[in-house]
């Protein structure tokens, strides 16, 4: 692998890292990221490979919040004569019930990964995809900036994930299945969701964080069993740019979600909606004027 093409890998990384947990869709960023500079692998290599770095971002997730999804503790007991301990491990009832509504919510993804593979897998690669990222960047970014137009901190009636309804989680599980659409972003359409029920954008950005782990461990646990059950294999090379490209994904993810959960307590998501309405813009103006590009 030459200079370049571990450049390429190393950007890839860093978007997959920033990207997929700001609500500004990651799968939009990486197709148009790959169409503006593409990478000299198989197609079937990087159709896996973007979904395994996607594992070493939610890997940022269980070590940052590893106290909340962490189902296990650990507690010392006092012995017979009151001065010894020993330490014994005990189920944490508000981990279980969080990873509980966590499955619940997951359960509409289902339905979006069917949707992904029998219908929207037929226009990839094609510029019917491209115009489709463009619009729903556009699309979402005008929905976060009329949403946030009437949601306040003040009128929120949940503020700690913990406090996340089932009924709540289920409602907020099915936005999910907007996401199957490239350019609409999983954390932005929960989030949105999650808004729409006056959740905390903390406890919103929190509990779209946790819903990544189930949902995106599965997808890619697909794509990768899909990938070797197709014959294919991974050269040396291929490896090495997976290696690259995790390790870079996790570094990036584990600064991007401290910075989106420091950056909502103070501020709204109206940035994320303008920056989507902007590059949504670009994108479509791109295609007109340089339509080979795409």
């Amino acid at each position: 692998m030459d200079f370049i093409e571990a450049l390429k890998i190393i950007l890839f990384g860093i978007i997959e890292g920033i990207t997929e947990w700001l609500p500004v869709s990651s799968t939009g960023h990486l197709i148009l990221f790959e169409k503006f500079i593409p990478m000299y692998f198989s197609d079937a290599f990087l159709d896996m490979f973007e979904y395994v770095i996607q594992l070493a971002a939610i890997l940022a997730v269980v070590i940052l919040f590893w106290k909340k999804v962490c189902p296990i503790g650990v507690k010392e007991k006092t012995l017979v004569d009151g001065e010894k301990t020993k330490k014994g491990l005990y189920w944490k009832k508000d981990s279980l019930t969080l990873w509980g509504k966590i499955i619940l919510a997951c359960i509409p993804a289902l339905l979006a990964l069917v949707i992904d593979m029998f219908l929207l897998d037929k226009i990839k690669d094609t510029t019917i995809e491209t115009i489709l990222i463009a619009c729903m960047l556009i699309v979402y970014g005008v929905a976060f900036i009329l949403v946030e137009k009437f949601y306040t901190g003040n009128n929120a009636t949940v503020s700690d994930v913990a406090d996340i309804s089932w009924k709540n989680a289920f409602f907020i599980g099915c936005f999910q299945i907007l996401a199957c659409i490239p350019g609409t972003s999983r954390s932005g359409v929960t989030i949105l969701g999650a808004l729409l029920l006056c959740i905390s954008r903390t406890a919103a950005a929190e509990f779209t964080f946790f819903l990544a782990i189930p949902t995106m461990v599965g997808t890619s646990g697909y794509k990768i069993l899909t990938f070797f059950l197709d014959g294919n294999t991974i050269s040396g090379t291929e490896g090495f740019a997976l290696a690259i490209g995790c390790l870079v994904a996790f570094a990036v993810s584990l600064l991007s979600i401290q910075f989106l959960m420091n950056f909502v307590k103070k501020h709204d998501f109206k940035p994320f909606g303008w920056y989507r309405i902007g590059l949504g813009v670009i994108v479509l103006v791109v295609l007109v004027l340089i339509p080979a590009i795409f």
